[in-house]
């Protein structure tokens, strides 16, 4: 029988641009997901992703049992305090590029908000200005092929973010993904925690990139702090799951098959 996985996207990355890494978890696993988080106007961005948090409660109280939460970056920041304030949604917790923040650098973040430079440590300044139109989808496709952090895309993820990310909008092409709230969730980035992540009752792996600049050799000390706690990697940057979809799908069906023998 089908288990349930309820899939949260990276900031800027409609859920299905992550089409080819949800096909290599099937038959066995379903996998639910919004199509973009913090576009819900009941749940507009605020400090620390609190209403996205409640965001994704919601629709996680919406399937009749508890799910294997997966998430991308800011998604699996997302599932981690959903799973502190709700763990009976919850049967396990994948973190594909999410950090677990220590203590100092939840401070730091804190302190980089009251002083107004959060922009030069989150990808929010670079967010800025960046382009939102394209006169069609052979130009885009140009555009993005030709940045770093899509450099590595496997070509059938990069193809469905051009379909997905993208709509007509008069004779233009334009982002789907609001610029302005992209830029809010970094900006708000949580500085902290809705429990101590030592409470969390369910088991959690952090999967790091193996040359992410976002998740460090430090944080992986952090996660095996955790109870159930662990840490592994795969090659590639914070982008990984987009650029190796295949091999993230694979770990995700070994931890989860380990991880449901161990509830049986």
């Amino acid at each position: 029988m089908s288990q349930q996985v309820f899939f949260a996207h990276a900031n800027g990355f409609p859920s299905a641009t992550y089409g080819k890494l949800f096909a290599g978890l099937g038959p066995d696993y379903t996998v639910s997901h919004l199509s973009q988080h913090a576009h819900d106007p009941r749940f507009p961005v605020d400090d620390n992703w609190q209403t996205l948090v409640d965001e994704l409660i919601h629709h996680l109280e919406q399937l009749p049992e508890p799910v294997w939460g997966v998430g991308h970056s800011l998604g699996g920041v997302l599932h981690l305090h959903a799973a502190l304030r709700c763990p009976e949604r919850y049967r396990g917790v994948v973190m594909l590029d999410s950090p677990v923040l220590t203590q100092a650098e939840r401070w730091f973040l804190q302190l980089a908000k009251c002083w107004g430079f959060i922009d030069r440590i989150t990808p929010a300044g670079r967010t800025l200005g960046r382009r939102e139109a394209f006169n069609d989808l052979d130009q885009a496709r140009a555009y993005f092929a030709s940045k770093t952090l899509f450099r590595g895309f496997d070509p059938e993820c990069l193809e469905a973010y051009l379909q997905h990310g993208l709509r007509q909008e008069g004779e233009s092409l334009r982002l789907c993904f609001d610029p302005a709230t992209e830029i809010s969730i970094y900006r708000s980035i949580p500085h902290t925690r809705p429990g101590r992540a030592q409470q969390l009752q369910v088991p959690l792996a952090m999967v790091r990139g193996s040359h992410s600049r976002v998740v460090k050799q430090h944080h992986a000390r952090e996660v095996r702090r955790l109870p159930l706690g662990e840490y592994h990697s795969l090659p590639g940057g914070h982008m990984f799951p987009l650029e190796r979809p295949d091999d993230t799908a694979h770990l995700i069906r070994r931890l989860l098959g380990r991880w449901q023998e161990r509830q049986a």
